[in-house]
């Protein structure tokens, strides 16, 4: 299947990749111009659990990549609650660097292992 549009091109990509070589849960990010979300999705496809940069920030004067890493340790004690300690990080067709670190590097401190 040819895909013209890049980014869909290298999320597909991405994922296939994920799919082939594990059998764990995937932390998947998605940012925007404005928000970072993450969310822990098990094989089947089903969300586990999901933060937004929305509830993270209320009511702090944090920078975005403050913010972002905020979202890494929220995703990742959730995910400890869940009973989930090990994952695979999903970027999706973002490249890994900036917030997308941050919230990986954020979901590490937490305890989650990629």
């Amino acid at each position: 299947m040819i895909i013209k549009d890049s980014k869909k091109q290298r999320q597909i990509r991405t994922r296939k990749t994920i799919a082939k070589v594990s059998d764990r849960p995937r932390l998947s990010v998605h940012r925007s111009n404005k928000y970072c979300y993450a969310e822990i999705v098990d094989v089947n496809g089903k969300t586990v659990v999901g933060v937004t940069e929305k509830k993270v920030a209320e009511g702090k004067k944090l920078s975005k990549m403050e913010i972002a890493k905020e979202v890494g340790k929220t995703i990742a004690a959730l995910a400890v609650k869940a009973k989930i300690k090990e994952v695979v990080f999903d970027k999706g067709s973002l490249s890994y660097h900036g917030r997308v670190k941050a919230i990986a590097e954020g979901a590490r401190e937490g305890g989650l292992v990629f």
